[in-house]
């Protein structure tokens, strides 16, 4: 099928070339549900770029989140592949190294519409390859009627380790909370929330040039806050995963957790504030970004209209709309960042963080290096190894995995 392409609200479409010629289907896979709140505004758009081009239309499926990445990765095993999905950032690398999927080309003007620190999310080995569609970033949510009780002077909350473990300990004697809420089960968001930490002590997983790089002085000093930090937190946190924490901050059990900006609507008729990730001794401020994204496969015959319908969909303010609606970070500064603000000052650590956050660690092996990952968390905050042991054996089962 011969197309040419044109210009329709500053993104390349495709035209019809014979009408005579049946539509050809551009099957997406979508993890998450159909009823969720921005799925509408993602069928406006998907309407909108078939009106424009007739010579396609669009089937999107809809899976949750367990069975959607597998079906994925089977079917593009199989030589049978979506026209593309929309699923986790951090399975890009093992897609990538499989030839299963194909880089999306960004014009110099597209790439700048991005914060490289989200860009860097789904880009390596010098190309992207994927295209942020929703993304995350944390923040610490405090109880200020604890800190009160606790005798704590932090207007803005704590905003270094030493601050946060001050805070902790005070309120874990003094009141009847625990000062922290720390996720350390067998669980993705433990490793995510440990990075929130560590990214902010100047640390990081794997260097520039995808080489492991944990066993690191910064390494080792975020092990030692969390291993103190242990000891001001719920008990037994190994049994806690973030999603348990939710109630505990709401009933005033917990006074401090970190999470993202969808914690807000869970903590109604707490007294609460949000802050930066507190700055470890050798870092300052950060966050965890974490995207997922769309992906073209490989294989399908249709890889130039795929890419062509999934940059008409994450463009700027079609992306906008999406995150609006799903409650996210905005994946581009700009106005809509600050109508967001403006509304809700709460807003602002989530947005502010941006530039200086990292990115999930891209790994083609991501389910074994985040189990190894936890394994030396859970170690070191139940003293069975030391913070530069702990730091080591994660280097070293990461390293295993490279």
């Amino acid at each position: 099928m011969k197309i040419r392409s044109f210009i329709l609200a500053s993104t390349a479409v495709f035209a019809l070339s014979s009408a005579a010629q049946a539509a050809t289907e551009l099957y997406l896979i979508n993890c998450g549900a159909d009823n969720e709140p921005q799925a509408p505004v993602q069928q406006t758009h998907i309407d909108e770029w078939v009106k424009a081009n007739p010579d396609y239309t669009v089937r999107v499926e809809f899976l949750p989140w367990e069975q959607c990445q597998e079906k994925t990765l089977t079917l593009a095993a199989a030589g049978t592949p979506p026209a593309a999905a929309y699923m986790g950032s951090r399975v890009l690398k093992q897609l990538s190294a499989a030839g299963q999927i194909v880089p999306i080309t960004l014009t110099e003007d597209e790439l700048k519409t991005y914060e490289p620190s989200v860009i860097s999310t789904v880009q390596f080995d010098g190309q992207v390859w994927g295209l942020p569609r929703a993304f995350s970033t944390k923040a610490l949510y405090w109880n200020k009627d604890l800190f009160k009780e606790a005798g704590l002077d932090m207007p803005n909350g704590p905003q270094t380790f030493d601050e946060m473990l001050t805070a902790a300990k005070a309120i874990k004697e003094k009141t009847k909370a625990a000062g922290f809420g720390m996720p350390a089960a067998d669980m993705d968001n433990t490793f995510h929330e440990f990075l929130n930490f560590l990214y902010s002590n100047g640390g990081q997983v794997v260097d520039a040039d995808g080489k492991v790089a944990f066993d690191s002085k910064n390494n080792a000093e975020t092990l030692k806050f969390y291993q103190e930090l242990a000891k001001y937190s719920q008990e037994g946190p190994v049994a806690y995963d973030r999603g348990k924490l939710e109630p505990l901050f709401k009933e005033g059990q917990i006074a401090m957790y970190t999470s993202g900006a969808w914690g807000r609507g869970k903590a109604e008729g707490v007294n609460f504030g949000v802050a930066l990730i507190p700055a470890g001794p050798s870092g300052k401020h950060s966050t965890l970004l974490i995207t997922d994204s769309l992906v073209v496969f490989k294989g399908t015959g249709q890889e130039e209209a795929t890419q062509n319908l999934i940059k008409f969909l994450t463009a700027p303010e079609r992306q906008s709309a999406f995150d609006e609606a799903g409650g996210w970070t905005p994946i581009r500064a700009g106005a809509g960042a600050d109508a967001l603000i403006a509304k809700d000052p709460n807003w602002k650590p989530f947005i502010d963080a941006v530039p200086t956050g990292g990115p999930e660690p891209l790994m083609q092996d991501y389910i074994g290096m985040q189990d190894a990952a936890i394994e030396g968390i859970q170690a070191v905050i139940s003293d069975e190894v030391t913070p530069e042991e702990g730091a080591k054996q994660i280097n070293d089962g990461l390293a295993g995995l490279s």
